[in-house]
This record gives C-alpha cells, structure tokens and sequence, in this order.
C-alpha cells in the first residue's frame, strides 16, 4: 500500500529570509546607545529585538504565500549559546557571518545560499522590530520585476535588502554606519545597469534619539486593541524599564 501521504506534492521553498544578529554581549552590541544606557542594558534591548525579529519573521512566512526559509547569520559564531537556543526554539538555520566588514559578510551569506536552491534572498538586520510584515512580501513582488529591492532606514542606511543573485560590487566599498550607505548602493547598482526598487522607509535603532521615538511609539500603542499591537509584551517591559531609567538618570 502507497502512504497517505504519498500523492501529495511539496513545495521547495526558493526564497532565503536571512536574519543578521550578534550574540546579545556587553560591550559588543548597541554601542551607540552607551553611555546613555549601560552594557548591560544595550544587551538585554537587543537580545530582545532579536527576539522580536525572529518571532515576527516566523508570522510573516506563516502568511506569505511562497514559502520562505529562516536563517539566522550569527556573529561572533554559530556556536554560541544563544544562538542555539534560537536554532531550537524559533526553527532557524544558523550560518556563521564570514567577512572583514559588514558588506563582505553579506556578500558571503548571499554567495552561499544562491549557491544552493534559493532564486531569492532576501537579508535584514534586528533593528526593526515594528517592522510590518508586508514589507517582506512587498520585497519578494518587487523581485520578479527588478534586480535589487531595498528598504531604505531613516539614518541614510538600509533596512532589508533583496537579491536575485550574487553582486559583489553591491556590497565593496561602502561607507557603513555612515548616512551614505543607501545613495552609494543606489549608485552602484546603477553604475552596474541593475533595476532597483524601493519599499517603504522604516526607522531603525542604532542611537539614542531612536531609541527615544521606539519608547513614544510603544507608550502610543499602549492605547490600542491588544490584537493591533506591534510591540511584543516582552521588548514593551524593557522599553518601559530603560524610560524610567532614562528619566532618572536625567
């Protein structure tokens, strides 16, 4: 006898979602939000936007229609504890990140996962943890018409970026952590004949005044049906924690 299962048909799925994060460790990750808040404190905010992403990631794959695979690009290695705890519990792939700087690294997680089945990948940072879900589908549409689709960060950076196939140029010489990161990889792709779109601009997290306009928007939405919240119950107690000590430390 066949199996039940055996007339079925299963769809591999050909798009990448891959997830850049650090090990949540003191003194190695949100530096630019220190002095104003301690070591300590940086960690816990991103370990818990790491979190966020991952969980938020895992809903928006759930809803999309193709298939997409989760992986999670790890520094300072695979291997770390957290990490594992997130291969187990959030169902991610790990991958070590590889390279002298950021663009090397994702040019190297790019140039791995095309290498196997993936038609697409799509790569984003932690930084975003109110990101709408829509903007990964909006990414993987405008994919089918153009060569790079970027979501533009408010800083001059870049939030998401989504390939058809390994362009090294794209990522080589970049000023990152700079306000020129999106115009010089507009330029590029460009110069390099690539069509480009963009979806919507998202704020990320990387300095003190950021992490001001998350805390306003996660006391704003305090004021919504619980089913229309964004922010996870978990980064709304640490937003709240960091602004009262925020407050005293004024």
């Amino acid at each position: 006898m066949s199996s039940p299962q055996s007339g079925m048909r299963h769809s591999t799925p050909d798009t990448a979602l891959v997830i850049f994060a650090k090990a949540p460790i003191p003194g190695q990750v949100k530096t630019r939000l220190c002095p104003s808040l301690t070591p300590d404190e940086a960690a816990t905010l991103h370990g818990s936007f790491v979190l966020d992403t991952l969980e938020r990631t895992k809903t928006a794959a759930m809803k999309l229609k193709i298939p997409i695979d989760r992986h999670l690009a790890c520094a300072p290695s695979k291997t770390h504890v957290f990490f594992k705890i997130m291969e187990e519990r959030q169902g991610v792939t790990l991958i070590d990140q590889v390279g002298e700087d950021l663009g090397a690294r994702m040019n190297q997680v790019a140039h791995t996962l095309f290498s196997q089945h993936y038609r697409h990948v799509l790569i984003m940072g932690t930084d975003v943890p109110t990101l709408p879900l829509d903007r990964f589908s909006q990414a993987i549409a405008l994919l089918k018409d153009h060569d790079l689709v970027l979501g533009p960060a408010l800083d001059g950076g870049y939030y998401l970026i989504s390939l058809k196939r390994t362009i090294p140029e794209l990522f080589a010489d970049i000023p990152w952590s700079t306000d020129q990161v999106l115009t010089s990889t507009q330029q590029k792709a460009k110069a390099l004949g690539l069509t480009t779109a963009l979806i919507e601009p998202w704020r990320d997290v990387d300095t003190i005044a950021d992490l001001h306009a998350l805390i306003e928007a996660c006391n704003a939405e305090a004021q919504r049906p619980k089913q229309d919240r964004v922010f996870s119950n978990r980064t709304t107690g640490v937003l709240q924690t960091l602004a009262k000590r925020l407050q005293s430390r004024a």
